[in-house]
């Protein structure tokens, strides 16, 4: 997530300086078959080019819409996570108490550092591309490399928990998945022990089961691609208009020619290719705006920056356990936070 109040030049040139090249070179070079070899006959009425403009920018406006639909859906999730994640720690320390202050201290840290290693997989999960993830260019992806996490989900868990449970992790499909599995064991465990009574167990299986719904809601965004008759389409519409653009400017910029006197006036059209530039580069933005938008777990500068948010969470719970060596908070990286 980018937290700079003010996107910087430097990144705003990264995601566009493509497409200001080629509109100005391609601007350039319909001026130049325009006025030096006079075809005059390539403008087109500006009239219906604008129409197609307002049709395609309400359609890119109800993309964005969508796109950002599911970023905040997915930064609620989240939420919801730091939330419970709160609630276990409580439920962990209150509820699991015997006369052995050893054992409970053994089976709280046990079951809270099981679940800081259930919030890391999930997120390291979360975040191994998919085949229709976004593409950037290079010198964007360039920035991600120094940034993305590509490891393998289970071994954010290596810290968390015992040997003997991270080698069951590493032959597991969905790692975050078995160990919320493991946390129910012991809720059971405990259970049979006379540790927790009926109510109290009944209460931490409805926070684990609240925890699957979470991982759940999150699984649904990132597996189910942005509906691509509107992302693909979203984008093919754009670049009509944009490449048609240059063809009205030509006959807009001509007809005002005629109210400008002296040497200018030759020249006037001149301003056609910066106004393409300029044009173009408002619709393809808002378009990759979009884009950026509708994956919100990729680990890109737009998304939910569930690294920081992990961070957080741990940090609560191993101070609710009176550990003393915290870590540092997650701080962002190029004013990106992860």
């Amino acid at each position: 997530m980018y937290i700079k109040r003010n996107i910087g030049w430097g990144m705003i040139l990264r995601y566009s300086w493509k497409n200001l090249i080629f509109f100005s070179l391609y601007a350039t070079a319909i001026f130049a078959v325009y006025y030096f070899l006079q075809f005059k006959f390539i403008d087109i009425p500006f009239q219906p080019l604008s129409v197609i403009g307002i049709a395609v920018a309400f359609y890119i406006g109800f993309k964005n819409s969508q796109s950002y639909d599911r970023f905040w859906e997915g930064r609620k999730i989240w939420g919801g996570i730091v939330n419970y994640s709160r609630t276990w720690a409580i439920q962990v320390l209150t509820f699991v108490k015997t006369d052995d202050a050893e054992y409970d201290k053994k089976m709280h840290t046990q079951m809270i550092h099981r679940h800081i290693g259930w919030l890391n997989a999930l997120r390291v999960q979360l975040r191994q591309p998919k085949s229709w993830a976004i593409k950037e260019n290079p010198m964007v992806e360039k920035v991600f490399d120094k940034h993305q996490e590509r490891n393998i989900s289970c071994n954010e868990a290596y810290n968390y928990v015992s040997m003997r449970e991270f080698s069951d992790l590493k032959k597991r499909v969905n790692p975050a998945t078995h160990l919320v599995k493991n946390q129910a064991i012991d809720v059971s465990t405990l259970r049979k022990k006379g540790v927790l009574d009926g109510f109290q167990e009944d209460q931490m299986q409805s926070v684990l089961e609240e925890f699957y719904n979470l991982q759940g809601m999150c699984e649904r965004i990132k597996n189910t691609p942005f509906p691509r008759q509107y992302g693909y389409f979203s984008k093919v519409f754009t670049w009509i208009f944009v490449l048609l653009l240059p063809f009205g400017l030509l006959d807009v910029f001509e007809d005002d020619a005629s109210t400008v006197s002296g040497a200018i006036s030759d020249w006037y059209i001149f301003l056609m290719i910066p106004f393409t530039v300029l044009i173009a580069w408002i619709f393809l933005t808002m378009e990759m705006i979009g884009d950026n938008s509708e994956d919100p777990f990729e680990g890109r500068i737009n998304d939910v920056p569930m690294t920081a948010l992990c961070r957080t969470i741990e940090i609560d719970l191993r101070d609710m356990l009176d550990e003393s060596d915290l870590p540092d908070p997650v701080l962002p990286k190029d004013n990106i936070l992860y």
